[in-house]
């Protein structure tokens, strides 16, 4: 028994479309993270990272407060700046969505146990699109530092 030209034809034309709309849907997706790999890498350079280097006094009063000096200021600045620095480099994409989120962590403890909780959610809200990163980028790393073989 033979199948109409057209079915064939439409079967034939349906399997690169769905191939097609993967591959697409992979490239959006990748460009979404990307676009918040750079949007995060802005927010720890300029919003979070400056301030601190610069010896904003809102930053230098924050640290009086919490006990660590301008050298602590100075120190956890520059971790930011080279965490921001880091979501750029697809080597070290990873691992500095591990860092900063670690880092992160210890933000929002000292907000809570110094600050009373005051922008507790702050650190918080940004481990999930640091999480999403380190997960994501994980395979990608993991073969680049020869970790894993490529797939076939």
């Amino acid at each position: 028994m033979r199948k109409p030209a057209a079915s064939v034809a439409l079967a034939a034309s349906a399997a690169p479309v769905v191939a097609e709309s993967a591959t697409a849907r992979g490239r959006r997706a990748r460009l979404a993270l990307r676009t918040v790999q750079v949007l995060l890498a802005l927010f720890y350079a300029i919003a979070s990272a400056l301030p601190k280097l610069i010896a904003d006094p809102s930053a230098v009063e924050s640290f009086d407060r919490i006990g660590w000096g301008s050298a602590g200021m100075y120190t956890i600045g520059a971790i930011e700046l080279a965490g921001a620095v880091a979501l750029l480099i697809p080597v070290l994409q990873s691992v500095a969505a591990m860092a900063l989120s670690a880092l992160m962590v210890g933000a929002f403890i000292v907000q809570l146990t110094v600050f009373d909780g005051q922008y507790a959610a702050t650190p918080l809200i940004l481990i999930v699109p640091l999480a999403l990163i380190a997960w994501a980028r994980r395979r990608q790393n993991a073969r680049l530092w020869g970790l894993v073989r490529p797939r076939a």
